[in-house]
């Protein structure tokens, strides 16, 4: 009973806001619902917690899932949510090693809102945050920055000797070697961040010294990820340098997943990392293989297990490489994932078996020698935003930048139809309609105007109609 009520309470709040999605799919129907709705329950006093059995206190969770969605469908929640990690709105606060990644998203905010007061002051936070970062975890000998892999707070995601046999911590900060290890999804965000600072500074017309010096350390960073983590015999990324120089060639879902996004890897380079990832049978997992002190029988709780916020962040990688293959088995596994009976039944839970497709925390240590077993937890926020994800920027193909809205949409097998209405961009109300097969746009019309250009500028106004025929 008590399932059935979360359950209904969740989709009942996913329709208190404008915005409705429908297609030819009720699946996708379904899942998407359930998603926007875990959003709108993790809503606590106007900032977005992790999940229904966390808090609001992890800059990473709160950057992605704004990122991945928030800032669209949400953005007050997503503003309010952003500042509430950073110290004064100065710099950004809580776990080092992958808070840059805040930066990111704050670029991202902007993008869709177009809230200039917001960038000026996200900006400075900005660019602080970064000053601070490269003086205190910048590698000078390789070029890249020093600290754990992006969201992997638990020792079960990193191999010998950085997890270290003697220490039962369960915090990868508590074993001491893990600061100065170099990993491949941090500094992939890190080239990010710098992306972003760029364009943040280009928008507010800072000095022109500065942004080359942002453009100076960005093209030497992708250089040394090129270098040091960019196996060319395997031709795919390695996972980390650990604190002796050895390299771990683990494959890292989220490092791959950032490393084709932000365009480390080239065109080709990306279609080869896409199109052979190892892959479970419901999706990629965080870290593959298992290591040696894990095993199919008790996975690593962030080893080799299904984290869907790292699977959202695949399916933007692999639809970025135009791998529509990739992306459509992604999109479908979370959707089975979250709704099936046997699996989340209904519920964004936070990590999954990728055998059994099982809600599954996974093994880590936790005080002794002995690992324990981690529970799974509900209506993970980070899981449902990285199906949104999925849906409007891999189905509806949304693309924002500073002054336009394209589209880029790719409707799988399984969906011939997609709706999407009074979705709020800026000063409009779009209602966007999406038909046909595959991602060949056929038709591009505005109000029933064909446009040559599959965009909208942001200064739009009023209430719009969008409708995309694919062949």
């Amino acid at each position: 009973m008590r399932k059935i009520l979360i359950t209904l309470f969740v989709f009942a709040s996913a329709n208190t806001f404008g915005q409705t999605l429908k297609s030819d799919n009720n699946l996708i129907n379904d899942a998407f619902k359930l998603a926007v709705g875990t959003v709108d329950v993790n809503t606590r006093r106007g900032i977005l917690a992790a999940g229904a059995d966390y808090g609001g206190d992890w800059t990473r969770d709160i950057a992605i899932n704004s990122w991945n969605g928030v800032s669209l469908l949400r953005p007050q929640i997503a503003d309010q949510s952003l500042w509430s990690v950073t110290v004064n709105k100065d710099t950004v606060g809580l776990q080092y090693w992958d808070k840059i990644i805040w930066v990111v998203a704050a670029y991202n905010h902007y993008k869709v809102t177009g809230d200039k007061i917001f960038l000026k002051q996200a900006y400075k936070c900005s660019a602080s945050t970064m000053q601070q970062l490269e003086r205190q975890t910048f590698d000078k000998e390789y070029g890249l920055f020093r600290g754990p892999s992006v969201f992997n707070d638990g020792i079960a995601g990193y191999p010998e000797p950085v997890y270290e046999l003697s220490n039962y911590s369960s915090g990868v900060v508590d074993h001491k070697g893990s600061r100065y290890i170099k990993c491949l999804s941090t500094n992939s965000i890190y080239y990010g961040a710098y992306l972003a600072l760029i364009e943040m500074a280009k928008s507010l017309n800072v000095d022109k010294a500065v942004i080359a010096d942002y453009q100076q350390k960005s093209t030497a960073l992708k250089s040394n990820i090129l270098k040091h983590l960019y196996d060319q015999d395997t031709h795919t990324f390695d996972y980390l340098i650990d604190q002796n120089g050895h390299v771990n060639n683990s494959q890292e879902g989220l490092g791959i997943s950032f490393a084709v996004i932000f365009g480390i890897a080239n065109k080709a380079q990306a279609k080869q990392i896409i199109s052979q990832a190892k892959v479970s049978k419901y999706g990629i997992t965080s870290i593959y293989p298992d290591f040696p002190r894990y095993s199919p029988d008790k996975p690593g709780r962030h080893n080799n297990i299904i984290w869907p916020m790292v699977n959202g962040f695949f399916a933007k990688a692999a639809i970025t490489a135009k791998d529509y293959s990739t992306f459509t088995n992604e999109l479908y596994d979370l959707t089975h994932l979250a709704l099936d009976e046997d699996k989340g039944n209904y519920d964004f839970r936070e990590i999954y078996n990728p055998y059994s497709g099982k809600p599954d925390g996974g093994w880590q240590r936790s005080g002794s020698a002995i690992p324990s077993h981690w529970e799974s937890c509900r209506l993970q926020t980070w899981s449902a935003t990285a199906y949104i994800s999925m849906v409007l920027n891999g189905v509806v193909g949304l693309r924002f930048q500073e002054n336009t809205v394209s589209f880029i949409p790719y409707l799988p097998p399984g969906i011939k139809y997609i709706e999407l209405k009074d979705l709020a961009y800026r000063n409009s109300i779009l209602n966007i309609i999406v038909k046909g097969k595959g991602s060949t746009i056929k038709t591009f019309t505005v109000d029933g105007k064909v446009q040559n250009s599959h965009l909208i500028a942001s200064t739009i106004q009023g209430k719009h109609n969008v409708f995309i025929e694919l062949e």
